[in-house]
């Protein structure tokens, strides 16, 4: 791995947690153990140091002074060996990182960026001081010291960007506050720093204060943001029993929150360590970088001696040919294409992470843009894991849906079971208000009884009728009934009013989820332990290729190895508890709707939110990250095979020469391009982010993946 990209990489790994000193890019360059911040302030102060002590080396050169026409315009006894002296200070101190750089790139035995910087400053400035002790040549002084003056700007430039790279997860540390509002008894309150809370403990969250840690909601009611930590842009409604997550910010109302998690149990926490594990897992496009970095540092060490020898050979000044090499061996550094693949890493993990989609093995998100196919889990996944009404039919006279649907939440207000709860939602969603009950009593194994304004009334299963010999002979009932769906009828002093079909209720956002993979051209599948008829209802109304239902836990990774079998790479979207063999036996395992709960472990990435629109955002940002790394590719090997012909001097028929200055302008030139297109992705992937949650629907009306 060329050096300089290596601790490039080191260095975003450590971005997320600003207690661990994170190296530079230039570690072992005499800037070790300093962060990035460090580093641009010391390129800043070497920059502006050597500045005047290189203008000072520009007007004594007596080559400058020919250029321009006025030779011997500045001329006093010393004057020569004061711009030694000068040049001297700016290759001491200015080329300081990268003759440090030297030593620690040789002793490991992997010669770098560092290296090529300095043999060619170390071989410009010898020479320079050899011809000032009697050689006989030209001095090499302002070319040295206006190099090492471009390096410095240009890495200088380089940091800064890298820095606004790779700093996004620094401020999502930062979003937890310092101090907390303890109560202790009697409601007295006393701040405490974060470090001393314990689980248990109750703290008082003001309007507009940061929430200190995970914990749930004892006592009022607010709106939260918590934008920041799940990517949800509206605030989230928070009451009594309600779960917060710390950092997250507090809306209009006090709350009272029991914390529940601690320290590195937290989900901010949790979302730091998978932050460090994504960024430290390999990545192959990077690994191919790396190779080309390393081989190019070779490259550039023979290209630089062949140009020299031959320079020679063909009869050149010796310091024409010293000048064509040290410009080669600057212009050929493989800067550009160390950082390609890191910067990208580090803007598109940061990004996911804060918008709630966090990638556990960078490996697997790099492959899920050649995916072709994505198989749901349905319940919990696809669905929301509970009871809704789909119709009701009326059955008696003088009954409507309204007066069904009326009575079975009367009766069933009482109930704490799971049809029960899915019959008041409804009643809720409606504006109906279930009427009082009286003398309420559970049937077992056949369903509930009350009296309603003077009536008996039931909600009872199909087996119940069956056994009191009640036949209800309707149509609509008997498609509810094949479609797979539960159906429970309502009766008036024993007789039938009307029947309720519930189902597994359908998540709106499946519907844009499949339309919008569809428009990126993946098959959509379904895999559930559900009945045929459920499981095939809901592929029917979402759309899905393809349906398997009775499908059991331990047989989901069988189903996905025979689609695999079939040339199909696979993502499995599930919950990451009983699909964790199908996950693991993907291509791409995502488990969504973790919450909190982010630790996955047999998935390849996370999903903190419960919507399958998400998918759709990790497979879009996939593509994108990839496209970002073949640009910033294409781009590093693109201009060293342009650059290096013209640093050897092959354009000096045609007049074209370039200066070692100019070579190091262009390649700081070409990381600042590499550096700038990779925080690109940062702000299109939010914006892409921000369509595909906000208006997801449109865009697929109108076919925009």
């Amino acid at each position: 791995m060329n050096d300089h990209a290596a601790h490039a990489h080191h260095h975003q790994q450590h971005a997320s947690t600003p207690a661990v000193p994170a190296a530079s890019p230039h570690a072992g360059h005499g800037e070790a153990g300093h962060d990035h911040g460090a580093m641009v302030a010391d390129f800043r102060r070497r920059f502006w140091i050597c500045l005047p002590l290189t203008i000072g080396v520009v007007l004594l050169s007596q080559h400058i002074q020919m250029l321009v026409g006025l030779p011997g315009i500045i001329s006093f006894p010393g004057a020569r060996t004061v711009e030694t002296l000068l040049a001297s200070a700016v290759f001491l101190y200015g080329g300081w990182p990268f003759l440090s750089g030297l030593a620690g790139e040789l002793r490991r035995g992997k010669p770098g960026m560092m290296t090529l910087v300095s043999l060619a400053i170390v071989s410009a400035y010898i020479y320079s001081l050899a011809v000032v002790l009697g050689l006989a040549g030209e001095v090499f002084f302002w070319e040295t010291a206006t190099l090492i003056l471009v390096m410095l700007l240009g890495h200088w430039l380089e940091a800064k960007s890298v820095l606004g790279a790779s700093g996004a997860l620094q401020a999502l540390v930062r979003l937890m506050p310092a101090t907390a509002t303890r109560l202790g008894e009697n409601g007295a309150q006393e701040e405490v720093p974060i470090g001393a809370l314990k689980s248990g403990d109750l703290v008082l969250v003001r309007p507009g204060a940061k929430v200190p840690t995970d914990g749930t909601v004892t006592e009022g009611r607010s709106s939260v943001d918590e934008s920041m930590l799940t990517g949800e842009s509206r605030p989230v409604e928070k009451a009594a029993g309600g779960r917060v997550v710390g950092g997250s910010v507090n809306g209009e109302g006090a709350l009272t929150v029991r914390i529940d998690r601690t320290g590195g149990e937290t989900y901010l926490a949790q979302v730091i360590r998978l932050v460090e594990q994504a960024q430290a897992t390999r990545s192959r496009t990077q690994d191919l970088a790396n190779r080309a970095a390393a081989i190019l540092t070779w490259v550039a060490i023979g290209v630089g001696g062949g140009t020299f020898a031959i320079w020679l050979l063909l009869d050149a000044p010796l310091a024409f040919a010293l000048e064509r090499m040290v410009t080669v061996m600057v212009i050929s550094c493989p800067h550009a294409l160390g950082l390609a693949v890191p910067l990208v890493v580090a803007v598109s993990t940061e990004l996911t992470a804060r918008n709630g989609l966090l990638i556990r093995d960078r490996a697997a998100f790099e492959r899920a843009r050649g995916l072709q196919a994505v198989v749901f889990d349905k319940t919990g996944t696809l669905t929301e894991g509970r009871f809704g009404v789909v119709s009701v039919v009326p059955l008696g006279a003088g009954h409507d849906e309204a007066s069904v649907l009326r009575l079975a939440a009367g009766l069933e207000a009482a109930s704490e079971h799971p049809i029960a709860k899915g019959i008041l939602r409804s009643a809720e969603e409606r504006g109906i208000v279930p009427p009082p009950a009286t003398d309420f009593r559970n049937l077992s194994g056949e369903g509930a009884r009350a009296t309603i304004e003077g009536d008996e009334i039931e909600v009872v299963s199909p087996g119940t009728l069956r056994r009191r010999g009640i036949a209800v002979m309707d149509d609509r009932v008997a498609e509810e009934q094949a479609a797979g769906r539960t159906v429970v009828f309502v009766l008036a002093n024993g007789v039938p009013a009307g029947a309720i079909a519930l189902a597994d209720v359908v998540r709106p956002e499946s519907r844009d989820a499949v339309r919008q993979l569809h428009a990126l051209g993946l098959r959509c599948m379904m895999l559930t332990g559900d009945t045929r008829p459920v499981a095939e209802q809901v592929g029917t109304e979402l759309g899905l290729d393809d349906v398997r239902a009775e499908v059991l836990p331990h047989q989901k990774s069988e189903v996905v190895q025979s689609i695999q079998a079939k040339g199909l790479a696979v993502a499995m979207v599930g919950d990451g508890v009983n699909d964790a063999p199908a996950l693991a036996q993907s291509d791409l395992g995502i488990a969504i709707g973790a919450g909190t709960d982010v630790a996955a472990e047999a998935a390849d990435v996370v999903l903190v939110r419960n919507d399958p629109r998400d998918v759709v955002a990790i497979l879009a940002l996939a593509r994108a990250t990839y496209a970002r790394m073949a640009q910033n590719l294409a781009w590093a090997t693109g201009y060293n095979v342009v650059a290096i012909p013209l640093a050897a001097g092959i354009g000096v028929p045609w007049g074209i020469l370039l200066t070692p200055a100019l070579g190091a302008a262009l390649m700081s030139f070409s990381t600042i391009v590499v550096a700038i297109n990779a925080r690109l992705l940062g702000r299109q992937g939010e914006r892409r982010l921000a369509a595909l949650r906000e208006d997801i629907t449109r865009r697929s009306r109108i076919g925009v993946a």
